[in-house]
């Protein structure tokens, strides 16, 4: 893959070894970034040993990534034994900033500035405007904002966003804001004049929960909120499907007894029973039982993540959303719905739990999205 390749599809890239010499420079550079990002501060001797690269090579990675502001010396190392102490150098994880951007939820748009280690050090927020004709120029503002808020260079802008996206950050369908073929990475890009990045809002939580939150390879997050999708790793690489619609099960109809109306026109769709507004509904109405409303909506998402699960022999699924809706009683209903509905010798110990990144999972994985696009890092 070439680097205007990965800068387009955001994947998480973890170089674990040298290749062919007409690509080496740029991989070989993501390979030194992506070493200090995950282990730390040490020395270029360090370097050479952990990324299997010549000191020489490293030398000279290490020089260029300076003058370019990615890498900075550290002082001296402790000194414990004979010898002259080496100069530790690390990603100079200040010296840029990440603008992401999460579009996800009911009533507010989220925006965060990032370090190059995914902490946020300012946030603002927007409301989502009544009327869909006016949320792209909401979104522009609400980044320009961001941008005017980081206070060092930006490396760039990574947006989660409902919907189906492509490769160019066009958002091909979004029904809950009346989106269709909606430039969003070019709208934003033309305004403030940086890189951007452009994903489904669970695609990018998934990168969060792989890179700062100790998911293994192969995961699957589900993400509700205002709608229902998710996002897959299959070997530490993003799923994103022929037509960029891998993981779009909000649609998927669970069940054979009708049900609710969906945003989409069909009826019985998950999303329809799972998202959020649609379980504040049913939980709202006089005399609703939370208990059998939440086992349902578990049952369901069991139903529909039953053969994805069976298919590509997960053993991992994580819930990204409000706490009080999806852990307990929800998440049991549809771990056991899971384990009713597959082989039981191999899914039986499959695990379904709430994310450890909390309510920031999609803006930190818009800035994985960026850290992978920008500089191959994960």
């Amino acid at each position: 893959m070439s680097k205007a390749d990965l800068q387009r599809s955001g994947r998480g890239m973890r170089h674990a070894a040298k290749v062919l010499p007409e690509h080496a420079r740029a991989h070989n550079r993501s390979l030194v970034l992506q070493t200090l990002f995950h282990q730390g501060a040490m020395s270029r001797a360090d370097l050479s040993r952990e990324t299997g690269l010549t000191r020489v090579t490293i030398s000279d990675l290490v020089a260029e990534l300076i003058d370019d502001g990615y890498v900075a010396e550290r002082g001296l190392r402790e000194v414990t034994g004979p010898g002259k102490p080496a100069i530790l150098v690390d990603l100079d994880r200040e010296g840029h900033r990440i603008v992401g951007l999460d579009l996800s939820g009911t009533d507010r748009f989220l925006g965060a500035v990032l370090t190059l280690d995914g902490e946020i050090v300012a946030r603002h927020d927007a409301p989502v405007p009544a009327d869909t004709a006016d949320i792209l120029e909401a979104v522009v503002e609400l980044a320009s904002r961001l941008v005017a808020d980081a206070h060092a260079p930006v490396l760039g802008i990574g947006v989660g966003t409902p919907g189906v996206v492509d490769d160019h950050g066009v958002v091909l369908t979004a029904p809950n804001f009346g989106w269709t073929d909606v430039d969003l990475e070019g709208a934003l890009r033309a305004r403030l004049d940086l890189p951007v990045l452009v994903a489904n809002d669970a695609n990018a939580a998934v990168l969060a929960e792989y890179t700062f939150g100790g998911a293994a390879d192969d995961v699957l997050v589900v993400r509700v909120g205002r709608g229902v999708g998710s996002g897959l790793l299959a070997g530490g690489q993003p799923l994103r499907g022929s037509r960029f619609a891998a993981g779009e099960i909000g649609h998927v109809t669970v069940g054979t007894d009708g049900g609710p109306v969906c945003v989409c026109g069909k009826i019985g769709c998950l999303e329809a029973w799972l998202s959020v507004p649609a379980l504040e509904a049913r939980l709202a109405e006089s005399g609703a039982d939370r208990d059998a409303i939440l086992r349902d909506a578990g049952d369901r998402l069991g139903i529909a993540l039953a053969p994805v699960v069976g298919a590509l022999d997960l053993s991992e699924i994580v819930l990204s959303g409000i706490p009080d809706l999806l852990d307990g009683t929800l998440a049991q209903a549809t771990v056991e719905t899971l384990r009713a509905r597959t082989l039981a010798q191999f899914h039986d110990g499959v695990q379904v739990r709430m994310t450890t990144q909390g309510e920031d999972i999609v803006l930190r994985g818009a800035a994985v999205m960026v850290l992978s696009g920008q500089l191959g890092v994960s």
